[in-house]
């Protein structure tokens, strides 16, 4: 295969997603977990009361679902999407919007239409970043052929990979980019706020059911699930790092597996380059392809940040507010630039190994993750107009006391497991 040929083809891809100012958008993906309202355990996929079962309940509200044969894995509607991760996890993903008012009218009308239906079978829906009781032993893997392929595939890769797909539950922000310069700048800056991320918004107190001390358990999981596929992609913060580059970090890794006619196939050891013919390939085999790495910040035709933990409303909308501020506003996006280009690799790597031990207290240089949050948050403040910045104050005050979501849950404690977890089940906003 011709492998400049397969930068050329993956990179053109990602230009193809280039935005004008005036139409760059922001989109996001919500996961949730679903619990017994009592004992907090989990609620499967499989049998009654199951989420299978609301999803058919859920249907024929103008829904159009989404099936693997006679399995209902998602739904789908003009503006969101629901569709279940390998554990379980309620995931509902918004299509881009320019105003953060949009985006958040459409999940609210997410929420009043399945909160109900859960209510009726004593069920709660919960931001949270991992099972509160639930351990993942105990979690049937969803019935859909790639996810079978991932569950064998990480039982050597890693040692975590299992908690990764059946336990942990995020936040995702979609982000676009006007040329391969303004890529860069973005790609630069999200990478290298990177452990900022991870420990200003982990939300995972409890771990396989119990307590846990250590923070930000999403990093932890994810640094121990495939070195291949996820954290910091390796040169990006010490190089020139643009489409090209990109592509070639896909190109030289193992895909897992590829979608032949449709049907799941295992690639084995095989990476990306022996299998993209660039003369004879299908556009869906190459947004395939991208699918299956899990960097911290992933590109398609847009940019995916990935270290946030599932936080709950309107909390969740803080972080939307913060990336626009940044990114989207010239002045905004040159400070915050100008305050990361001197973090390298091994600063933000190092970081987040200190912050399992300390948290938001790991620093970068001599600053601690939560005085650069702040900072970052004044940053994206002045980037917002005088409406949207409200949707950035719950993030503010948050820090402004010196927490995080671990940390709100972990003071509350002492009410027990339920009611230090209240904060984040959703059922009563609507």
């Amino acid at each position: 295969m011709d492998y400049q040929k397969q930068i050329k083809e993956i990179s053109g891809y990602i230009r193809s997603g280039e935005k004008s100012k005036d139409d760059l958008k922001i989109g996001v993906e919500f996961e949730h977990i679903i619990i017994d309202k009592e004992s907090l355990r989990s609620i499967s996929y499989y049998g009654k009361n199951g989420l299978a079962e609301t999803l058919k309940e859920l249907e024929p509200n103008g829904w159009k679902g989404i099936y693997e044969g006679e399995n209902i894995l998602g739904l789908m509607k003009d503006n969101m999407n629901i569709t279940l991760e390998p554990g379980s996890q309620f995931e509902v993903s918004i299509m881009k919007e320019e105003k953060i008012e949009d985006l958040e009218k459409i999940y609210l009308e997410f929420l009043n239409e399945v909160i109900p239906v859960l209510e009726a079978k004593g069920q709660g829906l919960m931001a949270l970043g991992y099972h509160p009781v639930t351990k993942i032993e105990e979690i049937r893997l969803l019935p859909k052929k790639r996810y079978d392929f991932m569950f064998n595939h990480f039982k050597s890769a890693g040692s975590h990979g299992h908690n990764m797909m059946k336990g942990t539950a995020a936040l995702q922000v979609s982000v676009d980019y006007m040329n391969e310069d303004d890529y860069k700048k973005k790609f630069r800056v999200i990478n290298a706020l990177s452990p900022v991320m991870y420990a200003l918004f982990e939300n995972a107190r409890y771990f396989e059911g119990e307590t846990r001390d250590e923070h930000t358990i999403r990093a932890f999981i994810w640094e121990n699930t495939d070195r291949d596929r996820s954290g910091i992609i390796p040169g990006v913060l010490d190089k020139d790092f643009g489409y090209e580059s990109y592509a070639e970090y896909v190109l030289n890794r193992p895909p897992i597996l590829e979608m032949v006619n449709g049907i799941a196939k295992s690639t084995g050891d095989k990476k990306v380059r022996d299998l993209l013919d660039p003369d004879n390939y299908k556009i869906e085999d190459l947004e395939h392809f991208l699918t299956m790495f899990f960097p911290d910040v992933r590109t398609k035709k847009y940019m995916e940040i990935r270290m946030m933990d599932s936080i709950p409303y309107p909390l969740n909308f803080s972080v939307v507010a913060l990336w626009k501020g940044l990114l989207y506003n010239n002045d905004s996006l040159e400070e915050i630039y100008t305050l990361t280009k001197d973090i390298s690799d091994f600063e933000a790597n190092k970081a987040k190994e200190e912050m399992i031990e300390k948290g938001f207290m790991a620093k970068i240089k001599d600053k601690t993750l939560l005085d650069i949050g702040k900072t970052v948050v004044q940053i994206a403040k002045k980037g917002l107009d005088d409406k949207e910045v409200s949707y950035i104050l719950p993030l503010e005050r948050m820090l402004d006391e010196g927490k995080n979501p671990y940390l709100i849950t972990k003071e509350n404690e002492y009410k027990g497991k339920k009611e230090a977890l209240r904060w984040c089940m959703l059922n009563d906003i609507i």
